[in-house]
């Protein structure tokens, strides 16, 4: 199948949306999309667009940042990005078009 591998970064994962945490949100924006799945990767180290480090440290875990990846079909991809975009958070993101498919059977050892 073809698509789009959606990645979402979150410089503070404890910000609140809508009374959620924003990972949450996320994910919830995502399953109205039509979305059936994602991977949340925290995020030990980074640097976000202002320049400004990120670490997770004993005592900074408020300030961890984390990383939600979606694959799915182009239009999905694009509804959830208009959900996101709405959402009065801001957002970095990468896209790019990808092939998937699923292999080997259910059940399989």
């Amino acid at each position: 199948m073809q698509g789009s591998q959606l990645t979402v970064f979150a410089a503070n994962q404890h910000h609140r949306v809508r009374h959620l945490p924003v990972v949450d949100w996320i994910l919830d924006e995502a399953k109205h999309a039509g979305i059936q799945g994602a991977t949340v990767v925290d995020i030990a180290e980074g640097i976000d667009a202002k320049g400004k480090y990120h670490a997770a440290r004993f005592f900074e875990l408020a300030e961890q940042s984390v990383a939600v990846t979606f694959i799915a079909e182009d239009a999905q991809i694009d509804d959830l990005l208009e959900r996101l975009n709405v959402g009065g958070v801001r957002l970095f993101y990468t896209r790019a078009r990808i092939e998937y498919a699923t292999l080997g059977t259910e059940g399989a050892r």
